[in-house]
């Protein structure tokens, strides 16, 4: 089942940002993820976006999302987005077809 990280940030050092995502892609193709969306200048269709940039991306599974976000590798170009921004991110599962909390009569 396909897992997808759902992260918005908001850039207040982009200098440091810019390591971040200088280093970026050099770790994140080691684990079979796909960046389905980087934006900084999202549609708002309801509510207030007060961030600078989301993101999108997609991993086969759980484990895979969780050892990009755990490796070494990772976490050592990290440091650069937290110096860089405040945020936050959410794994969700891709849809199975049930709509969560129906139960089935």
């Amino acid at each position: 089942m396909s897992i997808y990280i759902i992260a918005r940030f908001t850039i207040h050092d982009r200098e440091s940002y810019d390591k971040y995502d200088e280093a970026f892609f050099g770790v994140f193709e080691k684990f079979d993820g796909k960046l389905l969306s980087v934006d900084e200048e999202p549609l708002v269709l309801s509510g207030a976006f007060d961030f600078t940039r989301s993101v999108l991306i997609e991993f086969p599974s759980q484990a895979a999302a969780m050892a990009w976000a755990s490796s070494p590798e990772y976490l050592a170009i990290a440091k650069y987005r937290e110096n860089g921004s405040t945020g936050e991110a959410i794994m969700v599962k891709s849809f199975d077809g049930a709509l969560p909390g129906k139960s089935e009569e």
